[in-house]
Formats: C-alpha cells, structure tokens, sequence
C-alpha cells in the first residue's frame, strides 16, 4: 500500500452504509482519509514476500528479498524452481521458506493457484487454496485477499491490531474466545474489510506498506 494509487471502486459505497448506520465509523472515517492503492499486480511476488518476511524486521526481509533478486533476477515461478532450494537458502533463506518457495512455485505452475479464477471465487475458496501452500496461514492469505485482490468483506480477526481496535472501540474483553471476534463483526457485513482499515488507522495513523 502507497500514497500512489486508487481506492478500490466499492470503497465510497462502503463507507456511505458504514457511517450512515453506525456513529462510530461515521467518526473514524471522517478522520482518515481513503486508502490509496498501488497493486504490486503480480500474486507470485506478493506470496513469495509475505513468506520471506516471515518473522523478519522490514529491513531484514528487504535484505534478503534484494539478495534473492540479485541471484534470480525477476522473482517468477519459472525462476524459483530454476534456482531450487539450495541457492534459495544462498540468498539468506531459511531452510524452511527455501521449500515453501519451492512449493508457492510449483502450486502456480501446476495451476493449483491460478489468479485468472480468482475473480470467479469466493473469498473462502480462495482462502483454502492458499492455506494449501506450505508456509501460507490465514493472517497471510487473509492480507492477500485485502491488500492485492481487495475483497471488501474480509474480517481478519487473528490480527493483533484489528483485535485492539475492537477492545478499545467496541469494548471486547482482551481473551475472548474466537466465536466473539468473529461475531463482532457481523454488523458490518458486507463491508468487513473497509471496517478493519479504519480500525487499524484508528490506531496507527501511518499507512502500512504490503
């Protein structure tokens, strides 16, 4: 996400339902201005980052990502299994996220990801074909359907700041039980995702990059 770019065309529609029927979204969102979007447009390298930066520091996983484009030139899934895990692993990679780059690689030659039927898919069928891939959870593939595909009515309730939002805002008890965090956001369908992005400026007014 950058300063460059678009709002996704739901946008306006959602935040007109959001605040003409809950006060507390009419307030965050007149705080905030839009997102802006700038889609990397290629998942390949979208999903290979995310795994990547697994557990790194921003500047560590942009060291190795330059490192693994210095070795590869362009990150693609043809290149990834040119390259195979062992020279993976040369750029700085774990052991681990060599083989799930291998494997992100293969599901997308195999045609097991296949962003031309994305468009086709629910959020749900999505959400299963990449949590088949080794190394992709839900809070990743929950981020790829919001911040690459820009679904509007993803909840991503495992992320650590959405849940903050919700205790400080709707008054959630910190250990509650997953089915609350689910439920907590059944008022705002179908305009789930456009709730989380006000939630989490409403915490940290500087726009996060994916």
């Amino acid at each position: 996400m950058s300063e460059g770019g678009m709002a996704p065309e739901w946008w306006e529609e959602a935040c007109a339902a959001l605040g003409a029927r809950d006060a507390l979204l009419a307030t965050l969102i007149a705080r905030s201005r839009p997102p802006a979007v700038a889609p990397s447009g290629d998942a390949f390298a979208t999903l290979a980052r995310a795994i990547v930066g697994q557990q790194l520091s921003v500047q560590a996983a942009r060291r190795v990502w330059e490192r693994l484009e210095g070795g590869l030139g362009a990150i693609s899934p043809q290149t990834v299994l040119q390259a195979g895990a062992a020279r993976l692993r040369e750029a700085g990679l774990s052991g681990a996220k060599a083989s799930w780059l291998v494997d992100l690689a293969e599901h997308f030659i195999a045609g097991r990801l296949d962003p031309r039927r994305w468009r086709e898919m629910g959020d749900e069928e999505i959400l299963r074909t990449l949590l088949a891939v080794r190394g992709i959870g839900r809070w990743t593939a929950e981020m790829f359907l919001i911040f690459h595909l820009w679904r509007p009515d993803v909840w991503p309730i495992d992320d650590l700041g959405l849940r903050r939002a919700l205790v400080r805002h709707a008054g959630l008890p910190q250990k509650a039980p997953r089915r609350v965090w689910l439920e907590a956001g059944e008022r705002w369908r179908p305009w789930r995702t456009a709730v989380t992005w006000y939630f989490w400026r409403s915490l940290e007014a500087e726009i996060v990059v994916y």
